[in-house]
C-alpha cells in the first residue's frame, strides 16, 4: 500500500524545487536591478521576465502614432521606451500574423480564379502523390463508368477552395479589426503615454485587454463555420481562450510594481496564444507547398539526376574506364584553343597595334621616301625631255602634267615611223619615261593600300576578340537576372518598383472604401478596412525603407506614411499625400520618369 504513494511524493518535490527556483530568480533579479542607478529603479520591475528574456531581433513595422514632438519628453525616456516596446511588440506580431494570413487568401484567389482545366491541374498535380492517384483513379473511373468526373473534380475544387478562402477572410477581418481597434486606443493615449507613462499604462492594458476578448469572440464562430464534410484534415484545436485581466485596482488611477508587471506578463501571454492558435488555423488552410506543388518537376530532376550520376558512374574510372578523364582532356583543351584565337591573340594583336605605333609610322615614312624618289627621278626625266625637244629652258618647278603633255605629244609623232625612230628617234626614250610613269602609280596604290591595312589592323583584332566578348555580355546579363530576381516590393529592378507603386494604390484604394464605410455607419467594415489599411502601411514602409534611406528622403517618406495611418487625419489630406508619394519620391516614381 506504501508504493501509490511514491509519485505523489516525488510530485511534491518537484513543485517544491520549482518553487524553489523561482524564489532564488526573483531575489536576484531584485539584487540586479538595485545596482542600476536610477531615480525610479522601481519602473525597471514592471517589463516583464518572460520579456526581458527574449532576444528576438525586431522586424522594421509601422511606427507607433505617438506625438511628433515627443522629445519634449525626455526627462522619462527610458520608462516610456519601454512603455513602447510592449505596444511594438504588439503591432508586430499583428502585422506577421495579418501577412501569413494574406499571402495564403492571395493563393486561394488566384486559384479561385481560374478555369476548370486549372482547377483539375490543380487538384490532380499540385496537391502531392497522394492527391495524384486518388484523382488519376477518379478520371479514369469516370471514363470507363462514361460520367463527368473532370466536373465533378471541378465542383470538388470549387468547394475545397472556397471553404479555405472563407476561414482565411474571416480570420484575416477579425484580426484587422483587432489591429484597428489597438492602433486607434495607443493614438487616443499617445501622448500620455509618453508624458506618464506610470499612470496611462495601466488605462491602456485594460482597454487592450478588452480587445483580446472581443478578438476571442469574433474568433470563436470560426468552429460553427466548418463544415461537417470539410476538405480540411484533422479537426480544430481547443477554441481560443485568452487570459483574463485579474479584478484588482482597476478603476484607481495608480497600480503596483507587481500588478504592472502581471498585466505586461498576461499581454505577451495571450500573444503567444494568439500566435499558437492563428498558426495552427492558417496551417490547416494554408496555401501547398512549394515542394507540394512542384512535386512532379522535382520527381522528374532527381530521375534525371540519377540516371546521369549511373551513366557517369558507368564511364568513369569506377568502373575502369577512361571516357570521362579523355572528355576533361578534349573540354581542357577546347578551352584553351578558344582562349587563345578569341581572347588572347586578339588582345596582343590591339596591345601591339596601339603600343608600337611609332615603329609602323617609321616604316611608312621609308615608304613614302621611296615613292618620292620615284616622282623626283620621273620630274628630272621629263624636265630633260621637255627642253631638249623644244629647245627652251624650263623652271624647275614646272609642272609634270605639262611636261608629260609634251612627251605624249612627241611620242605620237615618232610612232608615225616606229623602226626608224626606234633607233634614230626619240620613241625609246619616251617610251621609257612612260614606264617610269606607270611605276610611279604603281607605288603610290601600293602605298595608299599598305596605310588601309595598318589602319585596320586593330579593327581586324576586335573582330577576332568579339566570340569572347559577346559570350562575356551573356554572362554578365544572366549574373545581372540572378541578382536582381528578387520581384518582391523590397528588391530591387523595374518589377520590384511597380510592386512599390501597386502598394500606394492599394492604401489609396482602403482610404476611400474606409471613408465609405465611415459615411455608411457600416462601423464593423469601416474598423476591418482600416486594420487592412494599417497593414497595407506597413508593407509599403518596409518596402522603402532601405530604397528611401539611400537616396536620403526616409525623414520625409517615413513621416508621410505615418501620417497616412492617423485616424484623426482629414481623407482629402491622406489622398493628397498618397498623390505625392507618386509624384515626388525616387523609390516610388515609374521606371521610365527616372531615365
Amino acid at each position: 500500500m506504501e508504493v501509490p504513494a511514491a509519485p505523489a511524493t516525488n510530485g511534491n518535490e518537484n513543485k517544491g524545487l520549482k518553487t524553489l527556483i523561482s524564489l532564488y530568480s526573483s531575489c536576484l533579479w531584485n539584487r540586479v536591478v538595485g545596482f542600476v542607478p536610477s531615480s525610479d529603479s522601481n519602473f525597471l520591475g514592471k517589463i516583464p521576465i518572460y520579456f526581458r528574456g527574449r532576444s528576438r531581433k525586431r522586424r522594421a513595422c509601422l511606427p507607433l502614432p505617438l506625438p511628433s514632438n515627443s522629445l519634449q519628453y525626455s526627462p522619462v525616456t527610458t520608462e516610456a521606451s519601454r512603455v513602447c516596446d510592449v505596444l511594438h511588440d504588439i503591432l508586430e506580431h499583428i502585422f506577421s500574423n495579418l501577412h501569413n494570413i494574406q499571402k495564403n487568401v492571395q493563393f486561394w484567389q488566384s486559384r479561385a480564379e481560374g478555369s476548370n482545366a486549372q482547377k483539375v491541374k490543380f487538384m490532380v498535380l499540385e496537391r502531392g502523390p497522394q492527391a495524384f492517384i486518388e484523382g488519376t483513379i477518379q478520371l479514369i473511373h469516370g471514363c470507363v463508368a462514361e460520367g463527368s468526373s473532370i466536373k465533378n473534380i471541378c465542383l470538388s475544387a470549387s468547394a475545397h477552395i472556397s471553404e479555405r478562402i472563407a476561414i482565411l477572410t474571416n480570420l484575416r477581418c477579425s484580426l484587422a479589426t483587432f489591429l484597428a481597434e489597438v492602433y486607434m486606443e495607443i493614438d487616443r493615449f499617445g501622448e500620455e503615454l509618453l508624458r506618464d507613462p506610470e499612470n496611462s499604462l495601466p488605462s491602456l492594458l485594460i482597454r487592450i485587454n478588452g480587445l483580446f476578448f472581443k478578438l476571442e469572440a469574433s474568433v470563436g464562430h470560426l468552429h460553427a463555420m466548418r463544415q461537417c464534410d470539410s476538405s480540411v484534415e484533422g479537426s480544430y484545436s481547443v477554441p481560443l481562450l485568452f487570459e483574463k485581466l485579474p479584478e484588482i485596482n482597476q478603476e484607481g488611477s495608480q497600480w503596483t510594481d507587481c500588478e504592472i508587471r502581471d498585466a505586461i506578463n498576461l499581454v505577451y501571454q495571450n500573444l503567444e496564444k494568439l500566435d499558437s492558435y492563428l498558426s495552427y488555423i492558417v496551417a490547416k488552410h494554408r496555401k501547398p507547398r512549394k515542394v507540394t506543388q512542384y512535386w512532379i518537376r522535382y520527381t522528374c530532376g532527381v530521375v534525371g539526376l540519377s540516371v546521369c550520376s549511373m551513366w557517369l558512374i558507368g564511364h568513369s574510372r569506377l568502373m575502369g574506364s577512361p571516357d570521362i578523364d579523355n572528355w576533361l582532356r578534349e573540354a581542357r583543351d577546347s578551352t584553351i584553343s578558344f582562349f587563345s584565337d578569341h581572347v588572347e591573340q586578339p588582345l596582343l594583336s590591339i596591345r601591339d597595334e596601339l603600343f608600337e605605333t611609332f615603329r609602323k609610322r617609321h616604316r611608312g615614312m621609308m615608304d613614302l621616301e621611296e615613292v618620292q624618289l620615284t616622282s623626283n627621278s620621273l620630274h628630272r626625266m621629263l624636265l630633260a625631255f621637255s627642253e631638249q625637244t623644244k629647245g627652251q629652258k624650263f623652271p624647275e618647278n614646272a609642272p609634270d602634267q605639262e611636261m608629260l603633255e609634251i612627251v605624249m605629244a612627241r611620242y605620237e609623232k615618232e610612232l608615225t615611223h616606229p623602226i626608224t625612230n626606234l633607233l634614230n628617234g626619240e620613241l625609246a626614250r619616251a617610251m621609257l619615261i612612260q614606264v617610269q610613269k606607270l611605276k610611279l602609280d604603281i607605288e603610290t596604290a601600293m602605298l595608299e593600300l599598305n596605310q588601309i591595312l595598318r589602319a585596320n589592323e586593330i579593327n581586324f583584332a576586335i573582330l577576332a576578340a568579339l566570340p569572347a566578348f559577346f559570350l562575356s555580355l551573356v554572362l554578365i546579363m544572366l549574373v545581372r537576372a540572378w541578382f536582381k530576381q528578387d520581384t518582391r516590393a523590397e528588391g530591387r529592378g523595374r518589377i520590384a518598383r511597380l510592386q512599390r507603386r501597386l502598394l500606394v494604390v492599394e492604401v489609396e484604394k482602403k482610404i476611400m472604401q474606409y471613408r465609405t464605410f465611415v459615411d455608411q455607419g457600416m462601423e464593423k467594415d469601416a474598423q476591418c478596412v482600416y486594420g487592412l489599411l494599417l497593414y497595407s502601411l506597413d508593407r509599403l514602409y518596409h518596402a522603402v525603407e532601405r530604397h528611401a534611406k539611400a537616396t536620403g528622403e526616409w525623414q520625409w517618406l517615413s513621416q508621410d506614411i505615418i501620417d497616412l495611418g492617423k485616424p484623426s487625419l482629414q481623407t482629402e489630406y491622406k489622398l493628397r499625400v498618397t498623390s505625392r508619394l507618386e509624384r515626388v519620391y525616387d523609390c516610388l516614381l515609374p521606371s521610365l520618369k527616372r531615365q
